[in-house]
């Protein structure tokens, strides 16, 4: 998905001749970031395909963000932990190999119709995409000065961005359109035809995720074999730092900044993984999954293009303000959605994307505001709330089986709200305090 996952860069030594030799280990670790927001970004399109396949319910169909978000949650000091002993060279090359493997996993998930062993696979390649970001964020970070660090981190978010905005045209395409055959044709099919029909679909995501393992295990024997530039990592992890624990957690700022984060991954995901059904709605739009498949583009594409607004309007307008504009008008385009019936239903809930844009980092960098040498358990804290992303899909699919997918929206406006607040008050509670005992 469209994640800032950018970790506060912790303390490096680089060992290197001279900053140029650093233009090609960012140029190929930039294909990372790509590749990460692809892979997360389809999950957006096998939620409606298992669906149907297994015939699940919204509960049910949500278990995939749950497994697959709930892997940031459980893997990230375990990845911490790894890649302080093997380095962030072959941690970035773990993390490949790891999702590659979950990728493969899904040929026999599809051959044998389980959808628990498709969970199984999807939280193996989120434990290796988590692996990824641990590593590649502060490497990216660590080549080249550290004015320049948030320049580059933003850069290469930006692929991550392109990789979420192209991911759901692959999927249309590869996944959602092997079969053609609308709702009633399949109804007038027979027991056995239609159990042939959900073995096809079944398979429909066998080959392009074997070319995701083939391309992700290529980059991994690439990154393997390059000589990039060795980090050596000073300074303890970010949730291990003893001396900066108790000023991190006892910021409240910091912590209202953290179930900021929660709500925000979880609105944001909640959102795009149900785009599809919702876009295929009689009263919505009637689209079939392929074609509301490249709606679901717009979607990532504007939070991508409000990235680009938001950093220049941010030179004019303080952060929070800016915030809490989006997040109010995010709740009116969300209550549109909710309250009304097609094209203006549609793009309601597309454009919420664009008031999604600047939220993650906005919400970071005021979350972590005057930690002083807290700042990096503070930024440890703020990601593992992206754990967001599993828990409230969850919810909202309880709540599209009891009272339908378009008012299940309510959740993700309870989400602007809190986000709203945070923008108006949260971010500055006990600042003044904590700044001081975070020195």
């Amino acid at each position: 998905m469209a994640i800032n996952s950018t970790v506060e860069a912790p303390q490096f030594q680089v060992q290197a001749s001279t900053e140029q030799n650093y233009t090609f280990p960012l140029v190929v670790l930039t294909s990372l970031f790509f590749m990460w927001g692809f892979i997360a970004c389809l999950n957006d399109i096998l939620i409606p395909h298992l669906k149907n396949v297994f015939s699940l319910n919204y509960t049910q169909a949500m278990l995939i963000q749950f497994c697959f978000f709930g892997a940031y949650f459980i893997v990230s000091m375990p990845a911490v932990r790894l890649i302080k002993k093997i380095g962030y060279k072959f941690g970035i090359v773990t993390g490949l190999a790891i999702a590659g493997i979950g990728c493969i996993l899904f040929y026999p998930a599809a051959g044998i119709k389980s959808y628990p062993l498709f969970l199984f696979a999807l939280f193996v390649m989120a434990s290796g995409i988590t692996c990824l970001q641990v590593s590649a964020n502060p490497y990216v970070a660590s080549l080249g000065s550290a004015k320049n660090a948030s320049s580059r981190l933003n850069l290469t978010q930006a692929f991550n961005s392109l990789g979420t905005t192209i991911a759901p045209f692959f999927g249309g395409l590869f996944i959602l359109s092997a079969v053609t055959l609308g709702v009633e044709e399949i109804a007038q099919l027979s027991a056995v035809q239609q159990a042939e029909l959900k073995t096809v679909e079944a398979q429909a995501v066998q080959v392009p995720y074997l070319v995701l393992a083939s391309i992700l295990l290529a980059l991994a024997a690439v990154f393997a074999l390059l000589k990039l530039p060795t980090i050596e990592h000073i300074e303890t992890s970010p949730l291990e730092n003893k001396s900066s624990h108790i000023s991190a957690w006892k910021t409240p700022h910091l912590l209202l900044g953290a179930v900021g984060i929660f709500v925000y991954v979880g609105a944001e995901v909640a959102i795009g993984s149900f785009l599809i059904n919702f876009l295929g709605e009689e009263n919505i739009s009637g689209l079939t999954e392929a074609d509301a498949a490249k709606y679901v583009a717009c979607f990532w594409g504007g939070a991508m293009i409000g990235r680009f607004i938001g950093a220049v309007i941010m030179r004019y307008l303080s952060a929070n303000k800016i915030l809490t504009f989006n997040a109010v008008v995010a709740i009116i385009l969300v209550m549109v959605a909710m309250c009304t019936s097609g094209k203006l239903a549609m793009w309601a809930i597309l454009s919420v994307g664009l008031c999604n844009s600047i939220m993650f980092p906005t919400i970071f960098s005021l979350g972590v505001k005057n930690l002083g040498s807290a700042t990096s358990q503070g930024s440890g804290i703020l990601c593992l709330s992206i754990a967001g992303g599993a828990i409230i899909p969850l919810l909202q699919g309880m709540l599209a089986d009891a009272i339908g997918i378009q008012m299940a929206f309510i959740l993700p406006i309870f989400c602007y709200v809190y986000i709203c607040f945070y923008g108006v008050k949260g971010y500055k509670a006990g600042v003044t305090n904590n700044a001081e005992d975070a020195k």
